[in-house]
């Protein structure tokens, strides 16, 4: 069987690049080398290239000019936290030159990026979430609307990940600093209630043309929100299967299994949610999961009894099956 030349493309310039970094080198580590040749494709300031080599790609049809010559890939495997990647931009330009790529279409991938815009969708299909409002860079802004959706409330980008820019709001005089801090990594912001209790995060991926929903993980942060430093910095305990109840637990991967299908979501996704008064309250969709060792998708995996190159082989297959489809 020939090898597949598959670009792991990763980097680029937002907040989130190094746990691109990191996401990228667990997936160059664990794709099987007997079916893939692997290449790290690196965006950094605007320009792609190969890690260690340093060749540049040809942004006409995204081939790899080495000094042997051109290295054309038959799978680019995304792993770009943020953008452009996780909004959708990528996908357009990889759809426009044929080239087949793992997870959501720029369409799914643009809807989940944008917070208010996922839970509007979500919304008619009945999945609970908390109050929120959208502010945007340069309009007026009604405090005391805000302010009437009760205390604490979370302040965070509305399109951006990791947790970056993200505040509890305990008091009024809170709010507009942590606003202004938000509007720092984007240019717009949601203001969302508070929810008072345990945080939940489900992957889900989709294998032989099935939606394998993926063992829940329950996440126990050492500050009061799981933040960037939950996240990656081991400031967090992170439960996995999460102690459930059976009803619980098949409760809450019925949702994920409807919310994934729902967006029309491909590949690699983890749906993130809050527990309260016996409902799982949708807090976000990521389509491009953080993939380091320690992550919660391959955490996830193990408990599911996969080993990584397996859930990664699912991915890669997922995304060729797409092409086959038309």
């Amino acid at each position: 069987m020939n090898r597949l030349n598959v670009a792991i493309v990763t980097g680029g310039d937002v907040a989130e690049r190094s746990i691109s970094l990191q996401s990228a080198a667990t997936v160059f580590k664990h794709l099987d080398a007997g079916k893939y040749n692997k290449y790290v494709i690196e965006l950094n300031k605007g320009i792609f290239t190969e890690q260690g080599t340093g060749a540049r790609v040809d942004m006409n049809d995204f081939s790899l000019q080495r000094e042997s010559g051109a290295v054309r890939f038959d799978l680019i495997f995304l792993m770009i936290h943020g953008h452009p990647a996780e909004d959708g931009c990528l996908q357009g330009y990889f759809h426009l030159l044929g080239i087949p790529y793992t997870g959501c279409n720029h369409f799914v991938s643009a809807l989940t990026f944008d917070k208010q815009a996922c839970k509007d969708f979500l919304r008619s299909h009945g999945v609970p979430m908390a109050p929120s409002r959208l502010l945007r860079r340069g309009q007026p802004v009604n405090w005391q609307e805000l302010l009437g959706m009760g205390l604490p409330l979370f302040v965070k980008p509305n399109k951006n990940g990791s947790s970056y820019g993200v505040s509890k709001v305990k008091t009024p005089e809170e709010l507009e600093p942590a606003v202004a801090l938000s509007f720092q990594f984007d240019d717009e912001v949601v203001v969302e209630g508070f929810l008072n209790g345990v945080e939940f995060s489900n992957g889900v991926v989709r294998k032989d043309g099935e939606t394998v929903v993926l063992p829940i993980t329950e996440i126990v942060p050492k500050n009061e929100f799981f933040d960037f430093k939950a996240k990656y910095e081991n400031e967090s305990q992170e439960i996995t299967p999460a102690r459930l109840p059976d009803d619980q637990r098949e409760q809450c991967q019925a949702q994920t299994k409807k919310i994934y299908e729902a967006l029309g979501c491909r590949g690699m996704s983890r749906i993130d949610y809050i527990l309260v008064d016996g409902a799982f309250y949708f807090l976000e969709a990521n389509t491009i999961p953080g993939m380091s060792e320690a992550s919660i998708i391959p955490q996830q995996a193990h408990a599911h009894g996969w080993t990584i190159s397996q859930l990664l082989d699912a991915v890669v297959e997922d995304a060729l099956m797409v092409v086959r489809q038309g």
